[in-house]
């Protein structure tokens, strides 16, 4: 039977999960917020889902569950720096946080690079708590190779998120998140877990023929969203989320990890922008003038993005979370076996 938990309760459930199964209490509570972050909004794919791979990859041993990032707090310079130490990249991105955005409000421009961390969320959680302080932002990072390039018949980028936010005073900011690749890998692996066909154009199978079969996506690979112009900003982010900041690529994430199975470990860009300080000396107010044109977009009729999921905040923070009997079955056996849950 379906159950409904406060946005809380489940935050606590989740976070009970990770710390059962050995992970402390910096990792496992900005793990806990970042899935409940996703039930809330009602993204599934990154929901309660992703525990599951956590515990797998904690298992494996490929990320560190008592990791304590490291801050590079000895330069004054635009650029911060995070250690991951081998944990996860939420907890790592919440202690660079309030250096990012006090720099970037002084310099104009900031970037948090954080390093050696282990990547199973969505972006639009780090591009929230930018904008929180009045900052406009860009977050990208890679994953493991699991996308063609455009015109190619094996997966080499990966699915290569890349988010964009704008503060916007009194109201949730504008937000944009997306794989580069048509889906992201776990849209794929809802509808295998459902039995449900892909939509044409998703994937190619292993031998770079087009398939609507999940099975077969999963073993061959992603396209990228747009053909070539999503393959280049996949590209792109390999670039710049990866080979500039000294971490790894998508393809060399795999040679990591052996698997895609578990969570990838690579490296995260975020850029943070002051638009006071880069509209200085020039008339007229940023923000008043971002409001204009969201007026006109959503004054033909169109929709902003994240919409969808400020309208399932809203619910959820009212009405609580309602999770399936296969979901709340699958809580309780995390909660009762921990790591032994997981293969």
């Amino acid at each position: 039977m379906e159950q409904t938990l406060t946005v809380d309760a489940l935050r606590d459930r989740v976070e009970g999960i990770f710390r059962h199964a050995g992970m402390n209490a910096i990792q496992a509570a900005a793990l806990s917020r970042v899935i409940t972050a996703g039930e809330r909004d009602g993204c599934k794919s990154h929901g309660v889902y992703r525990i599951e791979g956590v515990l797998r990859t904690l298992k494996a041993g490929k990320v560190l569950g008592t990791a304590e990032p490291e801050l590079d707090g000895g330069s004054d310079s635009a650029i911060v720096r995070v250690n991951a130490r081998g944990g996860f990249s939420n907890p790592a991105f919440e202690l660079g946080l309030p250096v990012l955005a006090a720099r970037a409000k002084r310099l104009g421009l900031a970037a948090l690079v954080v390093n050696d961390c282990t990547h199973f969320a969505a972006l639009w959680p780090e591009v929230e708590a930018v904008t929180d302080h009045g900052l406009a932002t860009m977050v990208m990072c890679p994953s493991y190779a699991t996308v063609a390039p455009a015109g190619g018949k094996r997966p080499l980028l990966g699915t290569n998120p890349f988010a964009f936010g704008w503060p916007r005073t009194g109201r949730a900011p504008y937000v944009f998140d997306f794989a580069t690749s048509v889906a992201a890998r776990g849209e794929i692996e809802l509808h295998r877990r459902a039995g449900k066909p892909l939509p044409k154009g998703w994937a190619i199978d292993a031998e770079g023929q087009p398939t609507t079969d999940p099975e077969a996506a999963l073993a061959g690979a992603m396209l990228p969203f747009g053909g070539h112009k999503g393959s280049a900003i996949g590209t792109m982010i390999e670039l710049l989320a990866g080979v500039m900041i000294g971490d790894l690529t998508s393809p060399e994430v795999l040679d990591f990890l052996g698997s895609t199975t578990l969570a990838p470990f690579h490296g995260e860009l975020i850029l943070a922008l002051s638009p006071e300080k880069f509209t200085a000396g020039r008339e007229g107010d940023p923000f008043a003038r971002a409001e204009l044109l969201f007026e006109a977009i959503q004054g033909q009729g169109a929709r902003l993005p994240s919409q969808r999921r400020f309208a399932a905040r809203a619910k959820a923070e009212a009405e609580g979370i309602t999770l399936s009997d296969s979901e709340i079955a699958q809580l309780e056996r995390f909660e009762s076996l921990g790591l032994n849950a997981v293969a």
